[in-house]
């Protein structure tokens, strides 16, 4: 299916009715699947935010949408092949919406840009996955590390709320996975590439040490590659 355009879905704060069903829908099965852990809820910024967080699996978009309020509405910016297999895929994401689709054969996209500065304008506010693709290990940061978010909020004048997440490479019945919200950057006066390496920094110190545990690990191979 051909990628839909950066501006095809409308973006703002407030969430829609779909949104609001499907979290609450998944919010259940997830706690009773994993142990999920969530800290610093209450450093969520109340206006336009650009969150960046860490990458290691297919739950990560998840408990983002957990961790953070319903409104402002999550937007992510996500490539769109992994999302968009067919016109039911697609139906079910212009409902729900809170999605910017990425192309990344085209370089400067300038809808991409206006989308993300629209979204914040509205006080929406936008997730992105700096590293662009999992990481192969628990604890660290991968070095590629893409940059845009900076540019996105600084234009904006939104703050860049950084997230570690933390368990969930490797997947299995009741796992604890931790979702760390850190303490939020502001960007006003500052240069992007200032903000981009305050940001990777502040996210660095926020992942914790990561230790898995021995014993029983039911339905890992399951849960760890589901939606590969």
């Amino acid at each position: 299916m051909a990628i839909p355009p950066a501006d095809l879905l409308p973006v703002g704060r407030q969430a829609t009715f779909a949104f609001r069903l499907v979290r609450a829908l998944l919010t259940p099965l997830v706690l009773a699947v994993f142990d999920v852990r969530i800290e610093g809820r209450e450093r969520i910024p109340r206006g336009a935010y650009v969150l960046i967080a860490n990458h290691l699996n297919w739950l990560d978009p998840f408990l983002l949408l957990l961790g953070m309020p319903t409104e402002p509405r999550l937007h992510f910016l996500a490539n769109p092949e992994n999302l968009v297999k067919n016109r039911w895929h697609w139906w079910l994401i212009r409902q729900i919406r809170g999605y910017i689709p990425v192309d990344l054969k085209r370089h400067g996209d300038q809808a991409l840009f206006h989308h993300v500065d629209r979204c914040l304008e509205l006080g929406g506010a936008v997730a992105i996955f700096p590293e662009a693709a999992y990481g192969p290990r628990e604890g660290e940061l991968q070095d590629s590390w893409k940059t845009g978010f900076a540019y996105f909020a600084v234009k904006a004048g939104a703050q860049v709320l950084p997230v570690a997440l933390s368990g969930t490479k490797d997947l299995w019945l009741r796992k604890r996975v931790r979702v760390l919200i850190g303490e939020s950057l502001a960007t006003a006066g500052r240069e992007p590439h200032e903000v981009a390496a305050a940001a990777r920094e502040a996210l660095r110190r926020l992942l914790p040490a990561y230790a898995e545990r021995s014993g029983g690990k039911p339905l890992r191979k399951t849960l760890t590659r589901l939606l590969y």
